[in-house]
């Protein structure tokens, strides 16, 4: 077995580089975007807010559902070329579900586990939270669950 090699801060495991790590977090980041409200500022200065509902990662292409213009016109859905954005801005985050993954451990010692790619939580790896609460599972552990979900999201608004 080999042992890894330290390189100042940073572990260099044999078969993955930092830049695969880096590439990894940084498709992660992109994909905790999706179902959030969202302004995609273009090259040409203008910009666009809305739910961002898909992209492509080869082109970074998006799908936005939702859609408010500059002048506040309401269109539904519209596709956006990832050669025209400039930047993406997060304007609703929504809430953090580590924290919410932390509190349910507490409860369910070892059994909770939390996909950050997908933003669920998996608790007896049966009962699926989203930050919308118990979405699959149920019995007496998913209403624990679903109970600690709503004492979470009350912290969330009072704090």
């Amino acid at each position: 077995m080999k042992t890894p090699k330290y390189s100042g801060f940073y572990q260099i495991d044999e078969g993955r580089s930092l830049a695969a790590i880096a590439s990894k977090r940084f498709s992660d980041e992109f994909s905790s975007l999706l179902d959030k409200l969202v302004r995609v500022n273009f090259l040409n200065g203008g910009s666009l807010e809305g739910r961002l509902s898909a992209y492509n990662p080869t082109d970074y292409s998006l799908w936005l559902s939702d859609v408010r213009d500059a002048s506040g016109k309401l269109v539904p859905k519209i596709f956006i070329s990832g050669r025209n954005i400039m930047s993406i801005e997060v304007i609703e985050a929504g809430p953090r579900l580590e924290k919410l993954a932390e509190k349910l451990n507490k409860v369910f010692p070892n059994m909770v586990r939390y996909v950050r790619e997908a933003d669920v939580i998996l608790v007896m790896d049966r009962i699926r939270v989203t930050k919308d609460g118990v979405v699959e599972g149920s019995g007496p552990a998913a209403e624990r669950v679903q109970k600690v979900y709503e004492e979470w999201l009350a912290e969330q608004e009072s704090g």
